[in-house]
């Protein structure tokens, strides 16, 4: 069985919120992710594996560090 953790990570990414500043619409027209915000400061994208991956390549293609 799947560790919860890999399962959890592979379906999110949370960022500082100023990072997706320009950023978001973009992500949230060409991707099918949903963004919502994580405290004051923080935000978290999203969707499923698929989604994800491609939007962390997305967010890497514009000089966004996704761990």
């Amino acid at each position: 069985m799947p560790d919860a953790t890999q399962l959890r990570d592979s379906t999110q990414i949370i960022l500082p919120r100023e990072v997706l500043e320009g950023l978001e619409q973009q992500l949230v027209d060409e991707f099918t992710v949903t963004v919502f915000p994580e405290g004051e400061h923080a935000c978290r994208i999203i969707g499923s594996p698929v989604e994800i991956k491609a939007a962390s390549e997305f967010l890497s293609r514009h000089g966004v560090r996704v761990r």
